[in-house]
């Protein structure tokens, strides 16, 4: 991996660790437009300046966009939620092997 690559992972990583960032984007994985009430809904528990905080943030990264209907992700943001879809199938797995080590 070249420094170049590395500095832009780590750069989406960093995006992607503010608290809820990747909940934002998960909860539009679908590539319906949510209104920031119904967004809030879906994330759960986060807070209004929070959300507002995370889509400034994401818009800004290209990932995010607002439109008539609410906000969406934009065809980056659906390239990166594609790409994570693999962690869901993972995490399924990871959580059952982290049940069975407690029993």
């Amino acid at each position: 991996m070249s420094a170049k690559e590395s500095v832009a992972i780590g750069q989406l990583l960093g995006l992607l660790e503010s608290r809820y960032a990747i909940r934002v984007l998960w909860a539009l994985r679908d590539g319906h437009a949510q209104t920031f009430r119904l967004l809030q809904d879906s994330v759960g528990g986060i807070t209004p300046n929070t959300l507002n905080t995370r889509i400034k943030e994401l818009r800004e990264a290209g990932l995010l966009t607002h439109g008539g209907e609410g906000y969406a992700v934009t065809a980056a943001g659906a390239d990166l939620l594609k790409r994570l879809g693999d962690l869901q199938a993972f995490a399924s797995k990871w959580a059952a092997s982290q049940s069975k080590k407690t029993k």
